[in-house]
């Protein structure tokens, strides 16, 4: 494990994932029965009788990270690619996620980028990472760290970047309520520590060209 993974918190290190006992399905719709009777309205109605199976239904397509490893979604390497030992790089990937703060949604794209060691690992495989960590309750801040984390932990690069952009709805429809405003967060490792090799990534995230 590098150093770098190791000078993280334990939420960070992909290893330290450990499932959690789950209520029942039953006790989940009973729990948004309650919510509905707290925001003021009444679950029995017929417009909100089904909403609580709808809601426990939509939590594990919205929460399926929590039951993905992302060891297992980088643990092939095309060791035949070798020689290339210059940046990868993946952007504009989409995503959506929900703040553990308030469960409401925040969306954006995400940037990554590193410098193969080993071999590459398939592109489809970063934009999956980016979906194991979206696809939980988050911080923008601890999705960042974490998916670099990962990357460290299991391909062994020279360096890697992330950096994600995202609007999030407890900015936008509550509280100060600024639609548009835009989070970016960063995380760089290894040869990214570098700031030329910092302007690069972001020439390369916004302008497509050295």
């Amino acid at each position: 494990m590098s150093d770098v993974v190791k000078s993280l918190s334990p939420r960070l290190i992909p290893a330290a994932d450990k499932p959690i006992d789950r209520p029942s399905r039953e006790e989940a719709e009973a729990a948004v029965r309650t919510l509905i009777r707290w925001a003021g309205d009444d679950p029995q109605r017929e417009g909100l009788h089904d909403t609580p199976k709808r809601v426990a239904k939509a939590f594990k397509e919205f929460y399926s990270g929590y039951d993905d490893d992302p060891k297992d979604v980088l643990n092939k390497i095309f060791a035949e690619v070798e020689g290339y030992d210059d940046i990868v790089l993946v952007r504009d990937i989409p995503f959506y996620s929900h703040c553990e703060h308030h469960l409401v949604p925040f969306y954006g794209m995400a940037h990554i980028a590193y410098y193969p060691t080993k071999g590459v690992v398939g592109l489809s495989k970063l934009a999956r990472l980016v979906e194991v960590y979206a696809r939980r309750l988050q911080t923008q801040e601890t999705m960042t760290a974490q998916i670099a984390a990962a990357m460290e932990q299991y391909l062994e690069p020279r360096g890697v970047a992330v950096m994600i952009e995202a609007e999030h709805m407890c900015m936008s429809m509550r509280g100060v309520q600024k639609a548009g405003a835009m989070t970016l967060t960063t995380q760089f490792t290894g040869a990214f520590n570098d700031p030329a090799e910092q302007v690069r990534f972001l020439t390369l995230v916004r302008h497509g060209k050295a």
